[in-house]
């Protein structure tokens, strides 16, 4: 991993991570997440599921060669396809309008001037995907780095709604990073398939509470 895509994994790049819990502050109210064993049951099954999808749509972006702003809205419209919730979909497409302009200050490449010019194609995975390819990065790097998003989301969710030990949550996240590792390649080697066939993996709970989530008055995530 090159030293530009150092700013994707940091949590200070301005691309709006801050505002987005993957699901945790909607399965605190539950009582699903509650302390440091059931935040990692949770963050497991988020990367097992709809992290795995992310991932593998992230790196097949990243393996693209100068697509056509046909081709990435028909990968947008396959990711999209895999979000059942409205308000998901959403949220994926506000954090990836704000991942892409603070990407396109940053790197300057034909694909991201491309989804810039889209009106469709901006879900997260696919801006995530086009910053790595611009910024040098491999398929390999771009799947570990959705991996990484979305580990990131969940545990500083787990410290700021549950007050947790930010130590014992840096242990979850590190054993959760055995799993990675693996899923990783895995993902890499997925993004070779069509798109069609890319995971489609999910969780109908985690599609429920992001649409009960969007309706509380008050709430300190996006999603």
């Amino acid at each position: 991993m090159n030293s530009a895509l150092m700013m994707l994994v940091d949590g200070r790049f301005p691309a709006g991570g801050h505002t987005n819990s993957a699901g945790v502050e909607a399965a605190v109210r539950l009582g699903d997440v509650h302390d440091d064993a059931t935040l990692e049951r949770y963050l497991v099954g988020r990367l097992s599921t709809t992290g795995m999808v992310d991932a593998a749509f992230s790196a097949h972006v990243a393996a693209l060669v100068d697509p056509t702003e046909g081709v990435l809205e028909e990968i947008d419209a396959e990711y999209a396809s895999r979000v059942l919730s409205p308000r998901l979909r959403d949220a994926s497409r506000r954090f990836g309008r704000q991942m892409l302009r603070a990407g396109a200050t940053v790197w300057s490449a034909p694909m991201i001037d491309t989804i810039a010019r889209s009106k469709v194609a901006v879900h997260q995975p696919v801006v995530l995907g086009a910053l790595v390819a611009a910024s040098g990065g491999t398929v390999h790097d771009a799947a570990l780095l959705s991996f990484h998003h979305l580990s990131a989301a969940v545990t500083s969710a787990g410290v700021r709604l549950l007050g947790l030990d930010p130590m014992s949550v840096a242990v979850v996240q590190a054993a959760a990073g055995e799993h990675v590792d693996r899923w990783a390649d895995d993902a890499a080697w997925l993004a070779l398939l069509p798109v069609a066939e890319l995971p489609a993996n999910g969780g109908s709970l985690t599609e429920i509470l992001a649409e009960d989530h969007g309706r509380w008055d008050a709430r300190l995530f996006v999603a």
